[in-house]
């Protein structure tokens, strides 16, 4: 029996490859098994070659894994393409309409060719064939089919109690159809029991989606683009059930102040996009800064630049986010590397928009945007709304013709903010420099007051944890850093090194701006060697800690931007081979 093992299934894009694994994992999630998903899909809508790999373990896994057990096939390249990541003892599960085979250069792995699409046809259709794969995968995994009915009845009930019956028919055979092939070779992929809890099973995006409606947004206008669209197509669902809607914009200049209009309404609002989106925010965020009003940006970072690479991984913003709009504004930059904290990070964009009165930008990554994985029961009792100096009661008269000090000079930078409509509040708002009133001003004076107040709203930001630290202890041999989906490989990384004795630190980094240099300090002070792990080719955020922080002799990274996720051996092989070249044993 195993406590964990890695399965993946691949085809052509519009082959049902995503339905196969959405099945399988939903069923062994409901048994209480732990799993972490990643997808690997074409940037076009039908064709191309697609897979789905899911790690299911009994304890908490965060990252996909080095090797692979299971290979399901539809088709001859999901097998060339992905067979040199089976492990010694490895099964390729194709179907058997194609005539299956392994490369002569694998010889450790065992081919077992099953009609999927025969005994899919026999039932009625062909395109059932994807759950005789799915049978086939739980005899390999002594599960009973019996766990899938639940699923498929909720997938495809509405279609009657027929179709149903077929699919839960295809299932069973191919289970049947397996077990006549392996025999005892079943029981060296034997899972161990899961603890049998009830768990979510869900994508970063959807989590976004989920905090944002408990953080009281009500209003979402965006722009569809991967791989953000989730977000909006989640909140198109569930947003009018509390009073809120979603609108599709023109284009992400549209949807980004529209935003901000909510905002300077009183409704708290959101938009979410990718790197091309928030191109073309940029000139928007800058106003939102400069009238001070409150606004949340996610961004789920994929490979650029331009179009680049729409369905794959990449951490690449990170400048971009932080520097990229003209002039200077205060800004706050997120970076959840879970989908917990996806969900509660969400809600705390929210309160410190509102608090701060300046532009919110969530970053996130693809891998963990659309990566699927077991998520703990979220506590709603930790949702807390804060809206900062916003005027809710009666305002004080003005003097005639006086009007509001919506800009008022404040000691922590931090203006009384009213919305249209009160009593005694009118004000100007516009995108050219202004004086407390909000009326143009060019003076010098007012100029240096207004920047200076803008500016130092965010040197006292409060945010509960600005860096997950891994040790107790300061001093290492090596300190991890990195930040969003890259949390997984680290750790387990850091446990491979571990036991060749190299003492290991991780700081995860969760506000990325402003940069939480004091609380990262002692750990890199303490630190033989600083190793930053991110997905993107100039070591962004590695340059953002030597900006940051005075040890550039120390930092060194380890970088990956081919479109794939790190994968553990990959952090651990680079990280050690840096630690003995640098002259430590």
């Amino acid at each position: 029996m195993v406590q964990q093992l890695s399965w993946k299934v691949g085809g052509q894009q519009g082959e049902g490859i995503e339905s196969t694994g959405e099945i399988f994992s939903t069923a062994l999630n409901r048994l209480g098994y732990y799993l972490y998903g990643y997808r690997h899909f074409s940037s076009r809508i039908k064709g191309g070659h697609t897979n789905n790999k899911i790690r299911v373990s009994t304890t908490q896994v965060r990252s996909v894994s080095d090797d692979l057990d299971i290979l399901v096939a539809f088709d001859q390249e999901t097998i060339d393409v992905n067979v040199h990541e089976l492990r010694v003892g490895g099964v390729v599960i194709a179907d058997a309409k194609f005539n299956p085979s392994l490369p002569e250069t694998c010889t450790t792995a065992t081919l077992y060719a099953v009609p999927f699409t025969e005994i899919a046809t026999e039932l009625g259709t062909s395109l059932m064939k994807n759950m005789v794969a799915v049978g086939a995968s739980s005899a390999v995994l002594h599960i009973d089919t019996e766990i899938f009915e639940e699923v498929v009845l909720e997938i495809f009930g509405k279609k009657g109690q027929k179709v149903v019956q077929k699919n839960m028919e295809a299932i069973k055979k191919g289970a049947d159809y397996i077990r006549e092939q392996l025999g005892e070779q079943l029981e060296t992929m034997k899972l161990d029991p899961a603890d049998g809890k009830k768990r979510m099973f869900m994508i970063g995006n959807d989590a976004i989606a989920l905090g944002a409606l408990a953080g009281g947004a009500r209003f979402m206008p965006a722009y569809p683009i991967t791989p953000a669209s989730e977000i909006m197509e989640y909140l198109i669902k569930k947003l009018p059930q509390f009073g809120g809607t979603v609108i599709q914009t023109e284009d992400e200049i549209a949807a980004c102040t529209m935003a901000i209009g909510a905002n300077y309404a009183g409704v708290r609002a959101l938009t979410a996009s990718a790197g091309p989106g928030l191109s073309l925010m940029m000139e928007s965020i800058g106003l939102a800064g400069i009238t001070e009003q409150p606004v949340v940006i996610i961004d789920t970072q994929r490979g650029g630049p331009s179009t680049g690479l729409p369905t794959k991984q990449e951490q690449s913003d990170l400048m971009a986010m932080i520097y990229g709009t003209h002039g200077e504004i205060p800004k706050i930059v997120m970076a959840p590397s879970t989908v917990e904290e996806a969900f509660y990070d969400t809600i705390e964009a929210f309160n410190l928009a509102e608090e701060y009165q300046c532009p919110v930008i969530m970053l996130t990554d693809l891998q963990l945007s659309l990566g699927k994985q077991s998520v703990e029961p979220l506590d709603y009792n930790r949702v807390e709304i804060r809206r900062g100096k916003l005027q809710q009661g009666e305002l004080e008269e003005l003097e005639e013709k006086q009007y509001y000090k919506r800009y008022r000079v404040t000691e922590d930078g931090v203006s009384p903010r009213v919305i249209p409509g009160m009593k005694h509040g009118i004000h100007h708002v516009t995108g050219v420099e202004h004086d407390e009133t909000g009326k143009p001003s060019e003076s010098p004076v007012n100029r240096d007051d207004q920047m200076n107040k803008r500016l130092r709203k965010t040197k006292g930001i409060r945010f509960n944890t600005p860096i997950h630290v891994y040790s107790h202890e300061k001093e290492s041999d090596i300190l991890f850093v990195g930040f969003n989906s890259t949390r997984g490989v680290i750790e387990e990384a850091m446990e491979r090194l571990e036991q060749d004795g190299i003492k290991v630190n991780h700081a995860h980094i969760r506000l990325i701006h402003p940069f939480p240099a004091d609380e990262l300090l002692p750990y890199v002070q303490g630190a033989k060697k600083v190793v930053v792990v991110e997905n993107n080719a100039t070591g962004q955020l590695a340059n953002i800690l030597k900006m940051n922080i005075a040890s550039h002799d120390k930092i060194q990274s380890v970088l990956k931007y081919d479109g794939n996720p790190f994968l553990p051996q990959e952090v651990y092989a680079k990280s050690k081979e840096m630690f003995v070249l640098n002259g430590n044993v």
